[in-house]
Order: C-alpha cells, then structure tokens, then sequence
C-alpha cells in the first residue's frame, strides 16, 4: 500500500510541486534573511555610506516579506496536499470496507475503530513528515552549501557534513535502534474499552465491573508508560539533531575566525555564514523524526491491508423484475471466518414466486445464517443462488435490495422522529401512508415523536413493530423476516402475523421463526438442523414424517401448556 500511497500524493502533481516550490522558497528565504541580517550588523560595524545600509534595509524587508508569503504559501498548499490525500485514503479504506459485512463478525468493535480512525489519520502525516521534508531539505542545503563554497570549501565541507549527519546518521541511528511500539497496547486498550462500554450493564450486574475496570488500568498504564518512552525517545532524538547543528556552527565559528586571522576569509563575511548555519538546519529538524513516521505509515498501512479487499467485482447485471421473484439455492455452504464447522452446508432448495415458506430448527442451526445468505449480506463459499435463474453475485446489489423489504432480528433505528426512520423504506411516503402502518403495527405514538439512538427509548416489542411497519410500507416483491415477532406479546403476535399474510397475499415470503404453531398458514417449511436442510414440505407433511419438524413441535406444544 506504501506504493499507493505514493500514488496518490502524486495524484495532485501541479499541488505537489507547487507546496515543494514554495517549501524551497521559504527556507531559502530564512537563510538569505539571516545572512543579510549577519553581513548588515559586520557592514555597519565599519561604518559605511547610509544608502548602503539603507540598500541593505531594503533587501532585508524584501526576505522577510519573501519568507513570509512563501512560508504561508507553502502551508497552505502542502495541507491542501494533505487533505486531498487523507480523503482518497479513507474512501480507498471505506470501498473496501462497506461491502464486507463479515467483517462486523471477524473483528472487533474496538479493532475496527481504531483502524478507521486512528490508523486511518495516522497517515495524513505522510505527506507532511515524511515525504515532504527530505525534499526541502536537500534544496535548501544544496543552495546553501554552494553559496557557502563560494567563500570558504572548507566552510562548505563542514556544513555538507553537519547535513549528512543530522539527515542520515542520527536517523539511521533511530532506524536500527529498538523500541516497543504503542500500536498494540493502544489497539488493546481501545478493545477493552469497547467491550466495557457495551458491556457495562451486564458486568454491573454480575459485579464484574471492578475487575473489568482493573484490567482496563493496568492496559492504560503499561500505555502510558510505553507512550512517555516514545516521547521521551523522539526528545532525545531532537536534542542530538540540535546538537549536531550548533556543533558544526561551533566549528563554523572556529574554523572561520581561525581563516579570518590567517587572511583566507574575510572577516566581513563570517557572521553571516554563522547566521546561515544556524538558519539553515531549521530545514533539517523534521528528518530526526522521520524513520519514526516512516515506521507507524508502515505499521497502519499494514492494520489496514490485512483486512482483505473484497473480490474483484464481475460485471454487475440489472435484475430481471418484470415477473414475480423466485429464488433457487445450490448447494449453497457458508463457513464464518477463523472457524471449522460450516454453518451452512450443501443447501439446495427452491423458492417459488408467490409462496410463503417458513425456515425453522433448533437454535444453532444455520436458519439465521442462510437468511443472511439470501438477503446477500454473506456470499456463499460454495454454491450458488439464483434471482429468476440470475445469480445473485452478478445482480447489483442496489437493485436486489430495492426488491426486497427485509426486517431483521436487530435493527437499527436513528435519532430523529418516527417519521425519519419509517421514511427509510420509503422516502416519499405520505403521513397518512405512514400513520396507516403505524395503526397497523399497534403503535400509537405520533409521527412526531422522538426516538433516540438505537431506538433506545423504545421496547424490544415497540421495535420489531416498528421495523415491520418498515415491511409494510416498503411493499416490495420479496419480503424476508428474521424472528420479527419474538418480543410481542402471544396476541399482537396473532394480528401482526394475520398482517403478514394479508398485505403480503401476493408477494414471496421467506420467515425466519422458532414459532411453529400457526405454520400451517405457510405453503412450505424448511426444516435446519446441523447447517443442513434437513426436512422440507408442508405443515401437514412433516407432522405426519414424525422427523423432527415433529418433534419441535411436539415440544413446543408441550411447554405452552404449561
């Protein structure tokens, strides 16, 4: 990715090399202040004709002016740079990002955060830390030591080495030396904090919050002082970087006051080569710290490719919608990432156009997995499924979903009213079309009312009604529900799932449910044990197979007695 890294820096070429220009411009404009400064205080020393001073004043102001403007310039542009590039880095990360939804499941909430934030904006100081300021500083010092070289080669000599070692000897020093980087007990502690914060409520209940917060403590505090060496460690490095440059004006001084006395230099110069050493190793001060920026690009850009990018997309066909859906599985298997045992293993089954099937089996059976495998969240490792003999894989997906109404088993609300989250299915619906689903569904609240974050202030039954009132008012052609009635109560359960069949008379119906008893209103069941599709047919058939659809049932009657 360092590569394309590069790349798109140079995206912006014309901005580039303008923010360089300017860069070169304002260091070689602090030196030339400096060193006008440092010839302007010998010459007046000897007491010269005033318009030489005042010639001298005139150019004096010019450099600052020069410094000023291109040093405003060159920030100006080089942030533009920066801005530009950290835009193309996270949409470059996010492209890969959106479309595996898998992703939620293989990682951590904590680990992906910090990769989205903290990883991705670690990289906006590429530009501005590492790939900027060796170039600078190689304009300024070449210019510079051959301004120099015209009075003195020794001079130049001891210049060209302080720049050697402040640009290649302290930092190969930082290279080679070892240290223990931050990123994994940072990327810990952001983990740990994740879970205690979702988790809060259930390790208060289970007095577990002291020791979740201990552990916390300690991450923190081994942070903490990882953090203070690497401060500590940079601070060294500036002061060994500050170091080398006064030493080479130190010699600058001695050598030139050694060359003044013997009448190779003249003496009306040496101030001012003193002020542009000094001057010119401003330029320099970035490149201590830049193996270490160079390094943490490396190390995020590294967090960032392992997640894997997704397939390369075949060409995405429309879907032929001019005639009812109908879906057909081929030995369809899914296996979830880091784990053994598939999910999902050779499903063949076919969904007519029209029909109405009820997916069931024990919990852990693989239902809710090939429910996420039929509304395209997960691809299949293996197998295929089809859309009107189209395979799913090569329908776009905005055009699939736009066929579908699709409630889950958790769903997300945002903060707004109840007006914003049922406008998410259909976005030019009336009130009247919107209070007659809310009527339907058994809520009572206004259109107006206020719903927090996640529907936090709403019940557990007060969303799946909510999320099915979605359904309702999004009327496509294939619905698809996973356990949409879980948390209502046994009669609103009876009229939501009457309002199921009656508004959805004529669309495909696939139900995810652990609810057996009413199933004799669908036309099919599937039957999912173990990941596989273990009985199919309807209500009556598989009661009379004795299997375990049988069973299930059996059971279940059992406990609603009692």
């Amino acid at each position: 990715m360092m590569k394309a890294l590069i790349q798109m820096i140079l995206h912006d070429k014309k901005d580039v090399l303008l923010a360089m220009t300017a860069g070169t411009i304002s260091g070689l404009t602090a030196v030339a202040l400096f060193a006008q400064s440092g010839f302007l205080i010998s010459k007046a020393a000897l007491m010269p004709p005033f318009y030489i001073i005042l010639i001298l004043t005139a150019f004096l102001k010019l450099f600052g002016v020069a410094k000023s403007a291109s040093k405003y310039a060159e920030r100006y542009i080089s942030h533009r740079v920066t801005f530009r590039f950290i835009s193309a880095v996270r949409m470059r990360f996010f492209k890969k990002l959106v479309p595996q939804t898998n992703l939620l499941y293989a990682y951590k909430s904590g680990d992906l955060l910090n990769r989205i934030t903290s990883d991705v904006d670690l990289l906006q100081h590429f530009f501005l830390r590492v790939v900027y300021p060796p170039f600078i500083a190689l304009f300024v010092f070449f210019a510079t030591i051959l301004f120099t070289l015209w009075f003195s080669p020794w001079l130049a000599l001891i210049l060209m080495m302080g720049f050697i070692f402040t640009s290649t000897v302290v930092p190969a020093i930082l290279i080679y030396q070892k240290s223990n980087t931050t990123v994994p007990v940072k990327n810990a502690f952001t983990n740990e904090a994740a879970e205690y914060l979702y988790g809060y409520r259930d390790l208060q209940l289970h007095y577990q919050l002291a020791t979740k917060e201990q552990s916390l403590q300690i991450i923190s505090t081994d942070y903490s002082r990882l953090k203070k060496q690497e401060l500590n460690r940079e601070q060294s490095i500036h002061f060994w970087n500050q170091f080398i440059s006064l030493l080479t004006a130190f010699f600058i001084v001695s050598v030139g006051a050694y060359f003044v006395s013997i009448g190779t230099l003249d003496g009306l110069y040496l101030a001012m080569l003193v002020l542009v050493a000094l001057t010119v190793f401003e330029s320099a001060i970035p490149l201590a710290m830049l193996p270490s920026h160079y390094k943490n690009a490396q190390e995020a850009t590294a967090r960032l490719d392992a997640i894997a990018p997704p397939a390369s997309p075949t060409e995405r066909m429309p879907l032929v919608s001019n005639k009812p859906l109908h879906i057909t599985c081929e030995n369809v298997s899914y296996t979830y990432q880091n784990t053994l045992h598939s999910a999902v293993l050779h499903v063949n089954c076919t969904i007519a156009a029209g029909e109405k099937v009820a997916i069931v089996g024990p919990s852990g059976s693989g239902k809710s997995t090939l429910f996420q495998l039929l509304i395209h969240e997960f691809k299949p490792i293996s197998g295929e499924i089809f859309i009107n003999e189209q395979p799913m894989r090569s329908i776009d997906e905005q055009e699939l979903w736009a066929q579908m109404s699709i409630q889950l088993q958790h769903n997300h609300f945002f903060s707004g009213t109840l007006r914003e989250n049922l406008l998410l299915a259909k976005p030019k619906a009336t009130d009247e079309e919107l209070q007659q689903v809310l009527d339907q569904v058994f809520i009572t609240k206004s259109l107006t009312a206020i719903v927090y974050e996640k529907g936090g202030n709403l019940s557990g039954g007060e969303k799946q009604r909510l999320a099915f009132a979605r359904v309702l008012l999004k009327n496509s052609d294939l619905w698809l529900l996973d356990e949409p009635f879980t948390s209502v109560d046994a009669q609103t359960e009876v009229h939501l799932f009457n309002t199921l069949l009656t508004k959805g008379k004529d669309k495909t119906i696939v139900l995810i449910t652990h609810k057996l008893i009413d199933l004799a209103k669908m036309d099919r069941i599937f039957v999912m044990n173990n990941g596989t599709l273990a009985e199919s047919g309807t209500f009556d058939q598989l009661l009379t197979q004795h299997g375990l659809f049988y069973t299930m049932y059996m059971q279940q009657i059992r406990c609603d007695k009692k």
